[in-house]
């Protein structure tokens, strides 16, 4: 096998989002329930002889040396081989959403390398790896649905209710550093724990960065109030700038239909469902 197209690398919602204190070293606590949707980037790989890594866009130039070509070198040095790649990125998630991509297209590399070059290492060596790229690239490893605590890297998957969601992302791209060093930023929320979400999943709908971001932007609290017209529930997901909306009924997506035809210039949106796993879950084990 040389080649392996179509590799989807879905999106995620942070159904919730709580910073519940702060290391020394200045890295946030949190808790999250992470979510997969079908929003998804689409990355073809195909194997080289030359060792090589490459990547080919698809559309607006990615930075230079970006998370994908940082999990190839990384795969590819920890594993000895001798092969390469070209990478070619479709890509349809916006990034500076707080919607992942960067971090799920990185695994949707190594996830798929791990199968092209032949390597079959367990899900638990990948994620290992994963980690010194991103503290969201092992939830996508993962698999699943997952209760997430620490900086990002403490994981217990979690079955989670088939949902729609409207998805809505302003032009603006807020700084993740920005918004962790705001003074509106509170840190003290209490923590809770997975059974806590579990018997009261509806009592998690906040996001302690929210009110940072509208702060930073104006265009995050318009997104929040243009998603609130479609369903229930409308907040932020991740640092920003993207929103989502839960969409219960068929009268919502009818209405979420007629919203995203109707977004102002620059904006972008997505009406979709949550993911049980990920689509390349197969690919480790």
């Amino acid at each position: 096998m040389r080649t392996l197209l179509d590799l989807p690398a879905p999106a995620k919602l942070n159904l919730f989002l709580h910073v519940t204190g702060r290391r020394e070293d200045g890295y946030h606590l949190l808790q999250s329930v992470f979510a997969l949707v079908d929003w998804c980037d689409l990355l073809h790989l195909e194997t080289r002889d030359d060792g090589r890594l490459q990547r080919h866009d698809l559309g607006p130039a990615l930075p230079a040396d970006d998370l994908c070509l940082r999990a190839a070198r990384a795969l590819q040095q920890a594993s000895g081989t001798r092969r390469g790649v070209d990478i070619t990125i479709e890509k349809h998630v916006p990034w500076g959403a707080g919607l992942g991509g960067g971090s799920s297209d990185a695994a949707t590399v190594l996830l798929g390398l791990n199968q092209l070059w032949g390597l079959h290492w367990p899900r638990a060596r990948l994620a290992r790896l994963a980690l010194g790229l991103g503290a969201d690239v092992p939830f996508f490893i993962g698999g699943r649905n997952a209760w997430v605590e620490g900086i990002g890297e403490a994981l217990q998957p979690v079955d989670l209710r088939p949902q729609r969601w409207l998805l809505l992302k302003p032009p603006i791209a807020v700084p993740t550093a920005a918004i962790f060093a705001s003074p509106l930023l509170g840190r003290d929320t209490k923590p809770a724990t997975l059974l806590d979400f579990l018997a009261d999943p509806d009592g998690f709908k906040h996001n302690d960065l929210q009110q940072p971001a509208t702060a930073y932007s104006p265009q995050v609290q318009e997104a929040v109030a243009l998603a609130a017209r479609c369903g229930d529930h409308s907040r932020m997901t991740g640092s920003g700038s993207a929103v989502f909306a839960e969409i219960g009924s068929e009268a919502q997506a009818i209405q979420a239909r007629q919203q995203l035809r109707s977004l102002p210039e620059g904006w972008t949106g997505w009406l979709g469902r949550g993911l049980e796993r990920h689509p390349l879950s197969d690919f480790a084990v």
